[in-house]
């Protein structure tokens, strides 16, 4: 374990890894609060069709995930109530954009996957060992630039949340804002696929928040929480993937989430009566 840590590999995930779960743990509160947990599923799914679809015609992977992942977030936005796109529009471009991946995926592995065969698989399950230092770099301005903003609209965005009316009637623009929060969600999707990959995506950014929720009703110490969570486990996810290393870094960090998760059942009561406690 101690080798490891000096290894440059190591290190960039790390460093790549803690930023991309910050801004997941802060986006996903959100996201869970809204009800648009559906939305961050769908779009797990189309960063692997973007990305698909940029190797398929000769392009950066990384130009195809945000491309998809921010259009059709906002896409879904606008057909939907307020920036708030309900079942039917998520499920119907759901099915279609797990269409447009197969078709991405069959014109990849038949024309330009003997340049990058295991580009599909890194998509797929994460390659966050797999980053360079200045795909490290990128990652990082990238994850803290979603925080910053995410923080910057935390306090509008709740107001819309918790009592859309009243908002409106305050003057808050909550379909604008709806928006730029859907936006906000397909560019750290975009990121995070990086790190745990589309399939494992909706974890981390569902996982932490929603431990976040059942421990605590308090707005802002849930989102500190929801923060602190995604960044604790994604480091003992890479320690016990350092530890084990037959164990992948996403499947030890998805693992370490959902337990996290599970355990909640267990101190849920005490937490909310603590916080009843503390309201009164």
């Amino acid at each position: 374990m101690t080798t490891v840590l000096h290894q440059a590999f190591f290190q960039h995930a790390l460093l790549a890894g803690t930023a991309i779960a910050l801004a997941s743990g802060l986006v996903g509160y959100f996201l869970v609060l809204r009800a648009q947990t559906f939305t961050g599923d769908t779009l797990s799914h189309v960063a692997f069709t973007g990305a698909m679809a940029a190797l398929a015609g000769g392009y950066d992977l990384r130009l195809g995930l945000f491309a998809a992942t921010i259009g059709v977030a906002l896409l879904l936005g606008l057909l939907g109530r307020r920036g708030r796109p309900d079942d039917v529009v998520i499920g119907t471009l759901f099915s279609w954009i797990l269409g447009l991946g197969t078709f991405f995926l069959t014109l990849y592995t038949t024309h330009r996957s003997t340049t990058q065969g295991n580009a599909g698989i890194s998509v797929l399950f994460g390659s966050i060992y797999g980053l360079s230092g200045a795909q490290t770099v990128t990652a990082v301005l990238i994850a803290l630039a979603v925080s910053a903003t995410a923080l910057l609209i935390a306090r509008p965005l709740l107001f819309a949340t918790l009592d859309e009316a009243v908002a409106t009637a305050r003057g808050v623009r909550t379909g604008a804002l709806g928006l730029a929060f859907l936006a906000l969600v397909g560019a750290c999707a975009a990121e995070a696929t990086q790190a745990v990959g589309s399939l494992l995506l909706l974890g981390l950014l569902a996982a932490p928040a929603g431990t976040a929720l059942r421990l605590t009703d308090r707005p802002y110490r849930a989102l500190a929480l929801s923060a602190a969570l995604a960044v604790l486990e994604l480091w003992a996810g890479l320690a016990l993937s350092a530890a084990a290393p037959q164990l992948p870094p996403s499947f030890a960090i998805m693992a370490i989430a959902a337990a996290c998760y599970g355990a909640t059942a267990l101190v849920r009561p005490a937490a909310r009566a603590a916080d009843r406690r503390a309201t009164a």
